[in-house]
């Protein structure tokens, strides 16, 4: 049989193909590739086009210098106008094992990049805008998880007890337990054990007379991760025991032991530290703050009223989910206390409400059972109390949503969109629901649906009241070649989609993406689990950057000359709430609005809001100005720094000012 020629399209032919504006399809040639080729040919001059960028937007893919190229597990606009880029150790164990982590600066402004000294492993930590504008860090990696079958030694959770009243006792990593059989087990970590506690209890007996005290001591305890010092099942334990410590003598070989209850084989997950440090974008450092009272990995950081930041849940030092021992940061003294107890799932997405109170909007990011903290609702601090809110379809694919405070907040209505079953579960939805918190008794409606079933969509809040969404894949960490590469506006008024131009970089797990003082999106990461359809080979960690212009900065109505624009006025809000700006045109500035900055991870976002800003036009000298006003409910509008950006009739905003409020 002969031999078939390849075909191979002339130049000409392209030409014409590409030039003539529609797509041929070539029937009969035996020539897939060319086929291939003249739709990827065709899409890039599509959309190209100005009448394209003008209806959907564009993107194009940031030039990041090699050495400045990082895994961006977290992403947070400091109110420098720069972009802080976290990766710690990146889900990279060998970077872990060697102590090396990344932070990586970004500004957009001139797109020059700096890296950052990173003293802990921030992947995996949570993150929350302060009043000051510094970011407050917290939580992170101590130890990467092993898998099932990967094991090879015991280990699990010792608690080391202290009966010794009158100091604390702290232990180096390395530091030997004996079990009674002689199997030794060795800590992970430093541990410092408190001193035990010491109470009198006064006693009568009869006719009144005083019997001698009597004394009651409650040991010190603290828990520590440990592993058999030598491979093989001999470590096995499944019985509860105590364990001397090995080296001690005397009074101090009686008052300190540990106990466990059992030590297994079992995959051992992921555990957190205590660690955290407020990022400062003047010095472009971190700083360290008092750490936690709880080791935390898959943290949420939420700000409150008051500027205070709520910790909850996450991984703990062990490995296990907190069971409900939140805690409270105070930005004025540097530490922390005590929260109100309630369980949730790792990364819930928690969204302060009018009257101070948190509503949970189901959303959540990976660990926790399936039956346990999963019901979204409104949590009162105060009280500690829960009101969980019903109708939302598809509750059991709430992990890797997105939720979002539909702007402007003052209409207090909460979106989720998408989802996926638990864990690695291949469910994925396209629902989305909507949430009015001013009812008595609010409850979800479902929203429109998204194009497909899609897991760790991105959602941004705009200028001009969308919310821009892209990405996500259809499976479990993009498993089956599933991203989904489509973007699309929804619109709160109408209660619609829109399309948007398609990104050209996927996005899964380990994605972000945030809105710019500019009023483009760029978007960060990816950490496919496989990098084929055929799911055979390792995924590699998505390091390009890619940025979205809208439609409202394309063609005319976005030349700079044509946008709205304010000039000279004040960093911080009056005390009155009022801020007076000049502007040359007064007359193109319809709408104002007060857009706090993101910090997300792992699609949580709960830092996001945008606020109606009361707006009136200057008379007389001063009508070449504009005022605005903001809402003193600080449920509303936190203290912090905000993006506050004017739009004209045509939605198209102005660059953003930054303006503080206290």
């Amino acid at each position: 049989m002969a031999k078939r020629n390849r075909y191979r399209p002339s130049k000409t032919f392209k030409r014409k193909l590409l030039g003539g504006g529609a797509l041929v399809v070539l029937v009969g040639l035996n020539a897939p590739a060319v086929v291939s080729f003249a739709a990827e040919k065709y899409h890039a001059y599509k959309i190209a086009q100005p009448g394209y960028k003008q209806r959907y937007g564009s993107w194009e893919t940031l030039d990041v210098p090699k050495k400045y190229r990082t895994n961006a597990i977290h992403a947070a606009l400091l109110h420098s106008g720069k972009v802080l880029i976290i990766a710690g150790s990146g889900n990279n164990q060998k970077k872990f094992d060697k102590g090396s982590f990344d932070t990586i600066l970004w500004n957009p402004a001139d797109n020059s990049f700096r890296k950052i000294p990173t003293p802990e492993d921030f992947f995996c930590s949570g993150h929350s805008q302060l009043a000051d504008g510094r970011l407050l860090v917290a939580g992170g990696t101590a130890r990467y998880e092993v898998l099932d079958g990967e094991v090879d030694r015991a280990g699990g959770r010792m608690r080391v007890k202290n009966e010794d009243p009158d100091r604390a006792h702290t232990f180096k990593k390395g530091t030997r337990f004996r079990a009674p059989s002689g199997v030794e087990f060795v800590s992970k970590f430093d541990v410092t054990v408190p001193r035990a506690k010491k109470d009198f209890k006064v006693s009568y007996g009869q006719g009144g007379r005083m019997l001698p005290w009597k004394t009651k001591v409650t040991p010190g305890e603290a828990r520590v991760f440990v592993e058999a010092a030598e491979k093989g099942p001999q470590g096995l334990r499944t019985q509860a025991a105590q364990y001397e410590i090995v080296g001690l003598k005397g009074k101090d070989a009686d008052n300190l032991y540990g106990i466990a209850q059992k030590l297994t084989t079992e995959k051992q997950d992921f555990q957190g530290i205590r660690s955290a440090y407020e990022f400062d974008p003047r010095a472009e450092k971190y700083i360290p703050v008092d750490p936690m009272e709880e080791a935390r990995w898959y943290p949420t950081l939420v700000t409150l009223d008051d500027g205070k930041v709520l910790a909850v849940s996450g991984l703990d030092d062990v490995g296990a989910v907190l069971t409900g021992d939140n805690e409270l940061y105070d930005p004025k003294t540097k530490k922390w206390s005590k929260g109100p107890t309630r369980y949730f799932p790792t990364y819930p997405a928690l969204f302060l409400t009018k009257g101070g109170k948190l509503f949970y909007s189901g959303s959540n990011a990976g660990y926790g059972p399936a039956e346990k903290g999963r019901k979204p609702g409104l949590w009162d601090l105060k009280a500690n109390t829960f009101s969980e809110v019903g109708g939302l379809t598809d509750l059991d694919q709430t992990e890797t949503s997105a939720s979002v405070m539909l702007p402007p907040v003052q209409d207090q209505r909460v979106m989720l969109l998408g989802g996926g079953g638990v864990g690695e579960s291949s469910k994925a939805t396209g629902r989305t629901a909507i949430v009015d918190l001013k009812r008595d008794s609010p409850a979800f409606r479902d929203g429109p649906r998204l194009p497909q079933g899609t897991r760790y969509l991105s959602s941004v809040l705009m200028p001009d009241d969308s919310v821009f969404t892209t990405g996500g894949s259809s499976d479990y960490r993009g498993r089956n070649a599933s991203d989904i590469l489509k973007a699309q506006f929804y619109d709160p008024k109408s209660n619609t989609f829109r399309r948007a131009a398609d990104p050209t970089v996927g996005r899964n797990y380990h994605s972000e993406a945030l809105l710019l003082p500019d009023g483009r999106v760029v978007t960060f990461g990816s950490d496919p689990l496989f990098g084929d359809a055929d799911n055979t080979k390792l995924g590699t960690f998505e390091q390009r950057v890619e940025i979205y212009t809208p439609p409202y900065l394309q063609g005319d109505k976005g030349r700079k000359e044509n946008r709205p624009a304010l000039g000279a006025g004040p960093r911080e809000v009056g005390p009155d709430g009022r801020a007076t700006f000049r502007t040359s045109r007064p007359d193109r500035i319809a709408k104002a609005r007060l857009m706090r900055p993101s910090a997300v991870t792992h699609t949580t976002d709960v830092e996001q809001r945008s606020i109606d800003l009361k707006l009136s036009k200057g008379t007389g000298a001063r009508r070449d100005s504009v005022t605005v006003e903001v809402p003193k409910d600080r449920a509303m509008v936190p203290p912090g720094w905000y993006m506050l950006f004017v739009t004209n009739a045509q939605g198209v905003p102005s660059e953003a000012k930054w303006i503080q409020v206290k």
